[in-house]
């Protein structure tokens, strides 16, 4: 049987400890798990922690953790996910299965054909939203360390940023595959309306190199999902020998 996994936004230590309250109205109120229930928990340092809960209680939870082990590994290329802005489930997907497929950073991009406009408190509400995405990935796909995920960001800003590998994906380029290995690989992902050639152009001065996928246009939340999986295989842990 699968024990249950929770990510605990506080350090954790074996022993006996009382888990936050929002962690605990989830497994008490939520889930409505019960004295002796084996979970698991990890706290994003890339540790876990193999226990039981003691008490269950309305307010809050007693777990004993009894054993500490490493974590699943990180993927040893260091994927930053430049990812267009878009509405809804759309942008909670591409954040999900970025997750999934191990990218270690991802930023909302605002560009020209974004139709997403996020101020203030609701851009706030939005990012709590988005990293509580990322925290349910982690706990369903098994990974112990949490993906940043920043606050919306201009593309002219993100661009700045340094990896040894950049790409913007776009329908005339060369294939993904024509691509030496890097360390560090930052992905640029238009919004739902792809990216206008005057940013393709922007990109391409900042050091971003065009790429493809197939001979398919892709949504853009289709776009990461194969594109991090491609990245995976030939750079990545998907590799046999990784």
């Amino acid at each position: 049987m699968r024990i249950s996994r929770f990510f605990i936004d506080a350090p954790l230590s074996l022993g006996t400890c009382d888990l936050p309250e929002a962690s605990a109205h989830y497994i008490g109120r939520v889930l409505r798990l019960t004295a002796g229930t084996a979970v698991q928990l990890f706290d994003g340092s890339g540790q876990e922690y193999a226990g039981a809960l003691v008490e269950v209680g309305k307010k809050h939870v007693t777990v004993e953790l009894r054993e500490r082990f490493s974590g699943q590994a990180e993927s040893c290329l260091k994927i930053h996910l430049g990812q267009g802005l878009s509405r809804g489930e759309r942008m909670d997907w591409a954040i999900q299965k970025a997750t999934e497929l191990g990218a270690a950073e991802i930023t909302p991009i605002i560009s020209e054909r974004c139709e997403v406009r996020l101020k203030d408190e609701r851009a706030d509400k939005r990012l709590t939203h988005w990293r509580q995405v990322a925290i349910s990935a982690c706990e369903q796909c098994g990974r112990s360390i949490v993906p940043t995920i920043h606050p919306p960001m201009p593309m002219s800003e993100w661009l700045k940023l340094e990896a040894e590998l950049k790409l913007v994906l776009h329908p005339v380029a060369a294939p993904l595959a024509s691509h030496p290995r890097p360390a560090t690989l930052a992905f640029l992902i238009g919004p739902e309306g792809g990216l206008s050639e005057g940013e393709v152009a922007q990109a391409r001065s900042a050091g971003f190199q065009p790429a493809r996928l197939g001979p398919r246009v892709l949504r853009t939340e289709t776009a990461p999902v194969v594109a991090l999986s491609v990245a995976q295989q030939l750079w990545g842990d998907f590799q046999p020998d990784i």
